[in-house]
């Protein structure tokens, strides 16, 4: 039966039972372990390391910040639990060291460890607002790795903190609460694991193994007749057989498109999958219309959904800024992104974001997947799914520009406001208005596939690209 979107969110009370219903589809595929990809490259082999240390006065605090009412061996003990908890919790080694830095000779000795060895970042918790204290965290910002400073109150004034405040290589939480901390530290080991990590680019016709520049990442280059080649010596198995009528009978909706179209989407996965194994990839990209539009090879759409839903950084038409932008919201926020082409919509003042490839599990890799129907991709043929995205959800922007040497991130954040109707509409058949705060002219928008995902993290991301010294374009 084919019923509009509005009638099926109607029917179920907009939405909710809905999420909880059509999300069993994929969840009955992660019980099962069919259809599961994951990263099998460096950089998911990769375990990043931090140095991690204490800096305070020896004696005891007296009169100056934090104060004699400060017990600081306990704070310690209690920050020395959260910070390796943490580590352990984000699969991270913590080089941590067993007494305070004591002396601006033993803070000089400690970064010249730390430049000897090359962890992935510094972290360093400032216990103390006098002497030696942040002149050893200006040393250690210094070094050029990557530094979080995490600053409990009594432990600094705005005039300690305020020529670091925005100073590239640096993070500062000024805070008692750890949970900011916890996320520096995140921000280290997503950095580390989106220079370590592979990905592969199918497209052209060489191959070859390349990294980006300044992020480091890796590329390895296939002739896009690689994916036609297996694609074409895969037999349609009991896998895929099973994949494909899992998602048919829990979608909201089939429109135009015959179960025979979703095998051919389901195939590609398979396809993907065996390229990653035998390639050592942890993210895949493909220049999907120019080296399968002009064929009758299904278009890999299903088959990046899906990927995307696992945790494997899967971009559309061989686009190495959302290549890695689709990697660092992964690691960043545990959720994957909706690659899209921007539209301005000058009625409501919105931008539409429009593709034919989107995740289900908008919500988090461990949260319920969202509806989604299927239909056609735009030209009229494959199958795609096209996710019910939550009209009121706060929502984020991010685009990564590589320029050579120099990388910029666009971002912005907003709200979802409704899913388009394509058709009777043109376009992609995902399309998402959204409303982007404090943005009133979407003609000029700039950037193009950016990713959409859940939640405000606009601040998150600025805060990312201070630490790693990119350009941030908050829009």
């Amino acid at each position: 039966m084919d019923v509009t979107r509005r009638e099926f969110l109607s029917a179920t009370g907009g939405g909710l039972l809905g999420a909880a219903m059509f999300g069993k589809a994929l969840d009955a595929l992660a019980a099962t372990g069919e259809g599961l990809v994951r990263p099998v490259g460096p950089g998911s082999k990769y375990l990043p390391k931090i140095k991690a240390a204490f800096v305070r006065r020896k004696e005891e605090y007296g009169m100056r910040w934090p104060g004699q009412i400060y017990d600081g061996k306990t704070a310690m003990e209690n920050y020395t639990r959260q910070i390796k908890s943490t580590a352990e919790n984000l699969g991270i080694e913590v080089d941590l060291r067993p007494l305070p830095i004591y002396s601006l000779e033993e803070a000089d000795k400690w970064v010249a460890e730390a430049k000897a060895q090359k962890p992935d970042g510094l972290f360093l918790v400032v216990h103390d607002r006098q002497d030696h204290s942040w002149p050893s965290a200006v040393k250690a910002t210094d070094s050029g790795i990557p530094t979080v400073l995490f600053t409990p109150l009594g432990t600094s004034f705005t005039t300690n903190t305020e020529s670091l405040a925005h100073r590239d290589g640096v993070f500062i939480c000024a805070t008692d609460d750890f949970s900011q901390a916890a996320y520096g530290m995140k921000m280290l080991k997503a950095g580390a694991r989106l220079r370590e990590m592979r990905f592969i680019v199918l497209q052209g016709t060489e191959r070859k193994d390349t990294r980006l520049e300044k992020l480091g990442t890796r590329l390895r280059y296939l002739p896009a007749q690689t994916f036609l080649d297996k694609y074409n010596q895969t037999p349609v198995s009991d896998e895929i057989k099973r994949i494909t009528a899992t998602y048919i009978k829990h979608a909201a909706r089939i429109s135009m498109a015959t179960e025979q179209d979703v095998i051919n989407g389901v195939k590609s996965l398979v396809v993907a999958r065996s390229i990653l194994e035998a390639e050592e990839g942890d993210g895949i990209t493909m220049d999907c219309l120019g080296a399968l539009g002009k064929t009758k090879v299904s278009l890999p759409c299903i088959s990046w959904s899906r990927m995307n839903d696992c945790g494997v950084p899967a971009a559309c038409e061989a686009d190495l800024g959302a290549c890695v932008t689709h990697a660092l919201v992964q690691s960043l926020f545990d959720r994957p992104g909706f690659q899209q082409d921007p539209v301005p919509e000058t009625v409501k003042d919105c931008l539409i974001g429009s593709h034919c490839c989107c995740p289900t599990r908008l919500n988090g890799f461990s949260q319920t997947p969202e509806p989604y129907s299927i239909t056609p991709h735009h030209g009229m043929r494959d199958a795609t799914v096209v996710p019910v995205w939550k009209p009121g959800q706060r929502m984020t922007s991010a685009d990564i520009i590589l320029e050579g040497d120099k990388v910029e991130m666009i971002i912005s954040s907003g709200t979802v406001i409704q899913n388009m109707a394509v058709p009777p509409a043109g376009g992609c058949v995902v399309a998402i208005m959204v409303k982007l705060d404090g943005v009133s002219d979407m003609l000029d928008y700039p950037g193009f596939h950016q990713i959409f995902f859940y939640g405000d993290f606009k601040k998150e991301l600025k805060q990312y690209c201070q630490l790693f010294g990119i350009r941030p374009q908050v829009i």
